[in-house]
């Protein structure tokens, strides 16, 4: 075995691993993702969950959540403090 066979080079297998998600990135950068219950598209909001056939963005969670602390009419100090800081965030 000559010198030069003993020699691997990854060099390129760097490059086609970076290239391989930089594709990635913008197939899935392409098509947006809608929140199924406001419509919204992950591009106007903050964070967007999928789930099997459904998907729902942070402010439609923060919504709900909200709907179940306050339909107990006793929110909790912390519970309230997180509500908060979201919507502050948000705005």
């Amino acid at each position: 075995m000559s010198d030069s066979e003993k020699i691997v080079s990854l060099k390129n297998a760097r490059n086609k691993v970076k290239e391989a998600k930089k594709e990635e990135e913008k197939s899935n950068a392409a098509e947006p993702v809608y929140c199924s219950f406001c419509g919204r598209p992950n591009t106007m909001v903050a964070k967007m969950v999928q789930g099997p056939g459904v998907n729902i963005c942070s402010e439609c969670t923060m919504i709900a959540v909200q709907y179940l602390i306050l339909e107990d009419k006793l929110p909790s100090g912390e519970a309230q403090k997180i509500l908060d800081i979201f919507w502050s965030k948000i705005k």
